[in-house]
């Protein structure tokens, strides 16, 4: 088997949503960018990268103390991994390092009653 390397053209910084790049390599820096509220209140989103073609998202999402997501679904494989503090869905809690994955379609909740700081990956 036979891989093909490519030459970097060096990184690239960028503010806000990173996109896919034809080459080399994209750094975002998301300490620069504001938190989005988005769905349930109590939650918000540092979006890091996106892929329309593909459907692929990746984000910081903040969970504040007490904060519950009524249940709901997405229509792709939604990956969790909880960087700080308390997540918990219907099923249990987790704590730093504990990695969710969720099948597209599956209804799940998910709050923190400490408050809670995960990566998400959503990919079809």
């Amino acid at each position: 088997m036979t891989s093909t390397i490519r030459e970097s053209s060096g990184a690239t910084d960028v503010a806000g949503t990173v996109m896919r790049p034809d080459a080399g390599s994209v750094v975002a820096r998301p300490a620069t960018s504001d938190w989005q509220a988005h769905g349930a209140s109590g939650f918000s989103y540092k979006p890091l990268f996106e892929d329309p073609s593909t459907g692929q998202r990746t984000m910081l999402m903040k969970v504040e103390a007490g904060s519950l997501a009524p249940p709901h679904a997405h229509e792709s494989l939604e990956q969790v991994y909880v960087l700080e503090g308390e997540f918990h869905d219907e099923y249990r809690t987790y704590g730093p390092g504990d990695f969710i994955v969720r099948a597209p379609g599956a209804i799940h909740t998910g709050g923190s009653d400490s408050g809670a700081l995960v990566l998400l990956v959503y990919s079809v």
